[in-house]
């Protein structure tokens, strides 16, 4: 049976529609020690988000797993010369290391943004050196942390497209919601963030959100520079209409267009392309040696299947 046309109330409601106390209850945070059977794969738990948009409802195992704060805290670890992740298992940060600061890009949820603040530190990363906040879009797992992070980088620039913003200060009025705060830099399509040597570019990418933002700078290996993107959100879990697919397909293919000569993937889930897997090859790189990052084959062939599934839904829309 065809699905009808994906709306935010359809069948596709996924986690980042969902305030973040619905999506994970308190009492689940905090487990004991986790059975081996929530250590999941990056394909596993890519596919029980498949199962949450068709059901409807949280898989047991996929809640359990996105609550559970052992499998969730991952340790920091170097990507690329200029480049640490300090995320946490399903949702990344990145901060990005240049002569005058760092760039922070996303700022987790509770209860983890502890955690991210120690893995900062772990990086080696003192709080003031942290000049720019960029978020890419306005759901809980990605601003959640905002409104920390804001006492404690008073001098700091948090920034979000207008529509990011708006749409963060939505979730925060719901019930449950988290609390965001005031709006700052207002970022648009084509800006560049330049700190120190490194220029991070903004492109407006809408489709996961009407204001969902990419972010493209240059990554360090060794003597070799490659172009690198954290992709706002790739999920159709949040759609409202016919207009915003349209919008998610054309923002996959601007994400493709050979000028922008990204050839690495820096995932915003590392699930997505099981990142989390390729972890200790990352940190036994050796300069000279090809990354496991490295892979604009992988990163375009990925594009492609996001544009064939998003089609497929329109398809299937335009029979329901």
């Amino acid at each position: 049976m065809p699905t009808p046309f994906i709306t935010r109330r359809s069948l596709l409601a996924l986690a980042a529609a969902i305030p973040m106390t619905s999506l994970f209850p308190v009492e689940a945070f905090g487990t004991p020690e986790t059975p081996s059977s929530l250590r999941l794969s990056s394909e596993e738990v890519s596919k029980l988000f498949v199962r949450f948009a068709e059901e409807r409802r949280m898989p047991p195992e996929l809640g359990r797993w996105l609550s559970d704060q052992s499998i969730q805290k991952i340790a920091p670890y170097q990507v690329f010369d200029n480049v640490w992740c300090v995320g946490i298992c399903w949702v990344s940060a990145y901060a990005i290391r240049t002569k005058e600061g760092v760039i922070l890009i996303d700022t987790l949820h509770e209860p983890f943004v502890g955690k991210l603040l120690s893995n900062l530190k772990e990086g080696g990363i003192d709080l003031s050196e942290i000049k720019y906040v960029l978020m890419t879009h306005g759901h809980f797992d990605h601003v959640g942390g905002a409104w920390r992070l804001r006492q404690l980088l008073p001098h700091a620039r948090f920034g979000m497209s207008a529509r990011g913003w708006a749409e963060a200060e939505g979730h925060e009025k719901e019930r449950n919601g988290f609390r965001m705060p005031p709006a700052d830099l207002i970022l648009k399509d084509g800006d560049k963030i330049t700190l120190g040597e490194t220029t991070v570019t903004v492109l407006e990418t809408p489709g996961h959100t009407w204001g969902t933002c990419s972010y493209l700078y240059d990554v360090r290996d060794g003597d070799e520079v490659h172009r690198a993107v954290t992709i706002g959100g790739q999920g159709l879990n949040a759609m409202d209409d016919a207009k915003q697919l349209e919008a998610y397909i054309d923002s996959m293919k601007k994400l493709g267009d050979p000028k922008l000569g990204i050839d690495v993937d820096l995932t915003a889930h590392p699930f997505s392309t099981g990142q989390t897997e390729k972890i200790p090859a990352i940190t036994a790189h050796q300069h000279g040696e090809p990354h496991p990052l490295v892979d604009r084959k992988a990163y375009l062939g990925r594009l492609e299947r996001l544009i064939a599934g998003a089609e497929r839904y329109r398809r299937q829309g335009a029979k329901a």
